[in-house]
């Protein structure tokens, strides 16, 4: 049985005086594998891998390694446009023994997409470690045709597929063709996702109220969409405000509204402006207010919530 399911992390890397804060980096990761979150991923887009050099990369992959123990499995991002760079890189990464890697296609460059599909498999025959193809184009310039998707999948390397084209469309046909596992990597699709048969998300949304996001997905699995609608439309004003400005900036301040890191960001990446931080207070002290949930809790949500004025009912 596949463990790439669920709802699944990518985590903000803490800063300190420009330096990773290793402290609080492992103190939340420890918090969301409690949370009963499925996996994280270490050095995504979320965690601003891109302002980390590989030294730094390591080391935080090691710190969380380390945090969660055995209680979640551990992705490793891996990006790059230069396909001799990013098999390098991967074959170096296999001492740490992550539990695979996250995927994306060469930014920038625009390859075609049999230039995209040999280059995922020139890197993954420097690895023995399974790997989740990570489709995302507004930030790498190409999209992975579902052709290209269902020839990956041939290859034993490739176990899943974190979606995020913003095409409902062709989302629908990956999920359809049963080839891979399919997260959600857009977190306001992530009830479409899972009512289309897709498998979970990766989800920056999460770190906030991760309890919550395992429970839509548990809701789903048990055959409950409208109470997973109940508890996704509350969470919704979350979503939105979250990537409202560019990403991490919100995550890290609501985090940061929380006391569990810093609001520091390296550049280009920065802070989230004022007015956004006063409307994400608004809205962020109204979800913290929402009942809290394990995975395996049987409790029923019911009534209406008006986010305005932080009224919710539910029945227990």
């Amino acid at each position: 049985m596949s463990i790439f399911k669920g709802i699944w992390v990518p985590i903000v890397t803490p800063f300190h005086n420009d330096a990773i804060d290793f402290d609080a980096a492992q103190c939340l990761a420890y918090d969301l594998a409690n949370d009963g979150v499925h996996g994280i991923v270490v050095c995504g887009t979320t965690g601003e891998a891109a302002a980390l050099d590989e030294h730094e990369q390591a080391a935080l992959l090691c710190a969380l390694m380390e945090a969660v123990g055995a209680r979640c499995p551990v992705l490793m991002g891996i990006s790059g446009s230069n396909t001799r760079v990013v098999a390098e890189k991967i074959a170096n990464f296999n001492q740490y023994a992550p539990t695979g890697f996250l995927l994306s296609p060469p930014s920038y460059v625009r390859p075609s997409q049999q230039g995209i599909l040999l280059h995922f498999q020139a890197v993954a025959a420097c690895t023995d470690l399974p790997i989740v193809i990570y489709n995302i184009p507004a930030r790498t310039g190409v999209n992975i045709a579902t052709e290209t998707v269902t020839a990956l999948a041939s290859d034993p390397h490739f176990v899943a597929i974190k979606e995020s084209s913003g095409n409902v469309a062709q989302l629908s046909e990956i999920i359809h063709s049963k080839s891979l596992n399919v997260l959600s990597g857009d977190d306001a699709l992530l009830l479409t996702t899972l009512a289309l048969g897709g498998h979970g998300a990766i989800s920056a949304a999460a770190h906030i109220r991760p309890d919550l996001f395992v429970r839509i997905y548990e809701l789903m699995k048990l055959g409950e969409p409208e109470q997973a609608s109940i508890i996704f439309n509350a969470l919704l004003p979350l979503i939105q405000i979250l990537f409202s400005e560019p990403n991490p900036g919100p995550i890290k301040a609501a985090l940061a509204m929380q006391g569990k890191i810093q609001q520091n960001l390296r550049l280009p990446m920065t802070v989230m402006s004022k007015s956004g931080q006063e409307q994400l207070a608004s809205i962020l002290e109204d979800v913290m207010a929402l009942p809290t949930f394990s995975a395996r809790s049987n409790t029923t949500w019911s009534g209406k919530m008006s986010l305005s004025k932080g009224v919710f009912q539910a029945s227990l």
